[in-house]
């Protein structure tokens, strides 16, 4: 299953980002695999608006069938729901590697909405 993480660096080993539409970074990891590719957010780092909803865009461009975040708006949720990638939530302070551990023995909930207002509402 291939996997978007939200990161603040490039590593399995980095901590996670607890933001999804503005994360420093999007880590591609492959499970079966085990290969990890960091795909840079800048572009929507710092966006006025629409940061959300360009970012589910990536996540589904890249190909990802699910993702691993802190929080996601409704707006993003919206995206991802419609092109049925399921969003997991981390908890705060976790790596990387162990949020795909979590998700991998079943341990992180699965959001069913946004869980926060977004940034424009």
């Amino acid at each position: 299953m291939k996997v978007i993480i939200t990161a603040k660096g490039e590593t399995l080993e980095s901590a996670t980002d607890p933001h999804f539409g503005r994360a420093k970074l999007f880590l591609l990891v492959d499970t079966e695999t085990g290969e990890c590719l960091a795909h840079d957010n800048k572009q929507n780092l710092n966006a006025a608006q629409g940061a959300g909803i360009q970012s589910a865009e990536t996540v589904i461009r890249l190909g990802a069938e699910a993702v691993i975040t802190g929080n996601v708006g409704p707006k993003a949720f919206r995206v991802l729901s419609g092109a049925e990638i399921p969003v997991f939530l981390v908890p705060a302070e976790s790596t990387v590697s162990q949020a795909l551990d979590l998700m991998k023995s079943e341990q992180l909930p699965c959001a069913d909405g946004a869980t926060n207002e977004g940034h424009w509402v």
